[in-house]
């Protein structure tokens, strides 16, 4: 076990041990939203939601289900009233505690559907205007045009995936007409292969990791000039996609009469696998809410990817294997042993912290949100749900708080767990998560 890697740390010997931690960053800086060395601005967060109004009548047109809501790919945010009983977080100390649904999302069924379906359209546009079938100010829907389409057809969209983003990028590049590959890693789950496969979608299968899939990909990609890489580890696309959720969700807030300044905080617990989809959620909320937010990752006890390399300090990233953890988790969408170098410097000044979760918690609170809000997870989906528990109640939470003068207003708070994943899961499926997590309920 290479544990020197990790320096000091009152979470180290739990992360170590593959256990529940809270690792809190020390690099977290007020302002950080406006550090001039980070290599994005908060401007592009706007760009972000500009494009995908744009994108919204081609959505629409190719996504029936989006009709009724103008092509937007939004989900609902639940005030958790039965979900926190069953969870225990009765008290006044935990404030207002909501759940924002990704796993609903429409289209791909997670979060993943906001940063690989943005990617695809964009490129898709980009395409049409590079070969001059498509300029600014025409009908966006000449992107759905026989031309485009025939245009699309000899070009191949591919992309390393566990499961979920090759599920967003498959669909949305087999909805405009490309060709679509997607790489997934030996964890990936069976029913996740099988839908692509009824969607047109090549699946390639590897028999290793997600960090392998994602690079035999890219050197697939590079060795043909036809095919476009979604690239998971450094797509500003991507996590500009992401960030445009930070806006859906200030106004719902807004609209349930929630107040988010330095006095009413707002804590944020995004689960994270490369860390894409939750750097670009953290990030678009920094852009809107500066300090007021305190935005979380959290990763399973054996996949912490995130957690081991902010950690170390290393300028070279630490993958969970150089710290004597194993990547097995049921997690599959967080079973990824090496994070974002991209995301990383990004989140540097701006994450507050890690936590780690084991395995049976995420049956146990999939089972509880099915069963006291009728809300539909996989299991990498629930990681969040240990957020407020980690906040109010552990040392490391509380020393949070006392660091960052919050100790007095927690009663004021407000807690979103971000669930990520769940619609597509097949009924036989997940009712074997079911019967787990009643078990251990």
């Amino acid at each position: 076990m290479m544990s020197f890697l990790l320096p000091e740390n009152p979470a180290r010997e739990d992360i170590l041990a593959g256990q529940p931690a809270l690792w809190l960053n020390p690099s977290l800086r007020e302002g950080g939203i406006n550090d001039p060395a980070l290599p994005v601005r908060a401007s592009q967060v706007k760009e972000a939601e500009q494009n995908w109004q744009r994108l919204a009548p081609l959505l629409s047109y190719c996504f029936p289900e989006l009709e009724s809501v103008g092509g937007a790919i939004q989900s609902r945010l639940y005030e958790a009233v039965e979900l926190r009983k069953s969870l225990g977080y009765t008290g006044p100390e935990f404030g207002q505690i909501f759940v924002k649904n990704d796993g609903d999302l429409p289209v791909a069924g997670s979060i993943k559907a906001r940063g690989g379906v943005y990617e695809v359209f964009m490129y898709a546009l980009n395409l049409a205007e590079e070969k001059g079938i498509y300029k600014q100010g025409d009908d966006i829907l000449t992107l759905a045009g026989d031309e485009a389409r025939a245009v699309f057809s000899r070009h191949t969209i591919a992309v390393g995936s566990t499961g979920n983003l090759g599920m967003s990028v498959g669909i949305a590049a087999r909805a405009l007409g490309f060709r679509a590959v997607v790489h997934m890693s030996s964890d990936a789950k069976q029913w996740k292969v099988e839908r692509l496969t009824r969607q047109g979608v090549e699946v390639v299968q590897h028999q290793a990791d997600y960090t392998t899939a994602v690079e035999q990909a890219r050197l697939g990609a590079e060795a043909d000039p036809s095919v476009y890489f979604v690239d998971d580890e450094r797509s500003e696309i991507l996590f500009f996609g992401y960030s445009a959720a930070a806006s859906e969700l200030a106004a719902q807030l807004g609209q349930s009469g929630v107040i988010v300044d330095k006095d009413h905080p707002l804590f944020v617990y995004l689960p994270c696998g490369i860390g894409g989809a939750p750097g670009g959620v953290a990030y678009g909320l920094k852009a809107i809410f500066g300090d007021a937010v305190h935005a979380f990752f959290v990763e399973p006890v054996q996949s912490p990817c995130a957690l081991v390399h902010m950690m170390s300090g290393s300028d070279e990233l630490i993958s969970v294997y150089d710290v004597g953890l194993t990547n097995k988790t049921e997690a599959d969408g967080m079973a990824v042993a090496r994070m974002s170098a991209f995301v990383a410097t990004v989140m540097k000044p701006l994450l507050s912290g890690i936590f780690t979760v084991a395995d049976e918690d995420l049956f146990r609170w999939l089972w509880h949100a099915q069963m006291s809000q009728n809300i539909r997870l996989e299991p990498s989906a629930t990681a969040g749900f240990a957020g407020p528990d980690f906040i109010v109640n552990s040392s490391q939470g509380q020393s949070y708080a006392a660091r960052n003068d919050l100790s007095g207003k927690m009663t004021e708070a407000t807690h979103v767990i971000w669930t990520t994943g769940g619609a597509f899961v097949p009924q036989e499926q997940f009712w074997t998560f079911m019967k787990r997590g009643s078990e251990l309920a």
